[in-house]
């Protein structure tokens, strides 16, 4: 038998979950609950379909007894079509472990909200016709550049620990305006938390839990092209840390005020890239570095 009763689908893995505590009289009331952006018309359509199982491949059908403890399996399908994001991803490298993928700008890296289909993790799973991809880490939909991802599951652990111990070194390009009578490169320190509206990172007095160097590359006009290390890895770090500096990233919608939503409007990329990523490999003892090729 396969791993998962439903088969990956158009480069979509099933998703699952494990029925929770609750009174439900049936599987059509618990997940009309659970799942209130689905209808309830959906649910029995995918029902009908055979697309809804439990972990031995039954179907579950409305009228199912709820049962806590049961694993459901399910595709995870959008009720409304998909606007398709107009840029490719690039495979930078490929072995028995790892796929390294330099992603476009607006793409996000895995399914959420409104975009499955259209985002990297989907699209790598259609290409290359395989389950088991996972990414050992992210990037913003709006940043384009270097992400890896893990093909294989006896080594994905040894994988992602080096990105929980920090022991990658990531670079990365900013497009800002220029910053003044300041040293560089030098290095900025911060207290970050999570902001007052959604999504956004905020700065806070306190004890620093986020440092980036910033160096300059070049000058462009009115704008400065840097170069940014994260030395670690907070969520929109170098968003907020050159916003704070007064120097906001190009395009950024986010710093320093969250502007309304541009849905699918892809004309302004921020202007930040993960150039590269570089990092002794845990299982050859290797040095390995991936650049991105794309440009600001």
């Amino acid at each position: 038998m396969s791993r998962h009763p439903l088969p990956m689908r158009d480069g979509v893995a099933p998703s699952y979950l494990y029925l929770p505590e609750g009174d439900w009289p049936d599987m059509i009331s618990f997940v009309v609950e659970r799942f209130p952006d689905v209808s309830e018309a959906a649910w029995r359509e995918r029902m009908a379909r055979g697309d809804v199982v439990d972990a031995d491949g039954k179907p579950l059908l409305p009228t199912s007894r709820f049962k806590r403890g049961l694993r459901m399996f399910y595709y995870r399908e959008l009720e409304a079509p998909e606007t398709p994001i107009p840029f490719k991803e690039e495979i930078l490298h490929l072995d028995e472990h790892l796929v390294v993928v330099d992603k476009p700008h607006f793409l996000p890296v895995i399914p959420s909200g409104r975009f499955l289909h259209e985002t990297l993790l989907v699209r790598l799973r259609k290409t290359l016709g395989e389950e088991d991809l996972v990414p050992i880490h992210r990037l913003d939909r709006e940043t384009a550049g270097v992400v890896i991802f893990s093909r294989n599951p006896q080594s994905r652990g040894v994988y992602q620990s080096m990105f929980q111990k920090r022991v990658i070194d990531k670079e990365y390009e900013a497009l800002a305006p220029h910053l003044r009578d300041v040293q560089f490169p030098f290095t900025y320190r911060s207290r970050m938390v999570e902001g007052d509206k959604f999504f956004v990172m905020k700065e806070e007095p306190g004890e620093p839990n986020s440092e980036t160097m910033i160096d300059v590359i070049e000058q462009r006009g009115a704008l400065t092209l840097y170069r940014l290390y994260p030395h670690t890895g907070r969520q929109h770090q170098l968003r907020v840390h050159l916003s704070s500096l007064g120097i906001p990233i190009v395009n950024d919608a986010f710093y320093p005020v969250a502007l309304p939503c541009k849905q699918d409007d892809v004309s302004q990329p921020l202007q930040l890239l993960a150039r590269a990523i570089s990092f002794i490999d845990p299982i050859s003892g290797e040095w390995r570095e991936f650049r991105s090729r794309r440009s600001l």
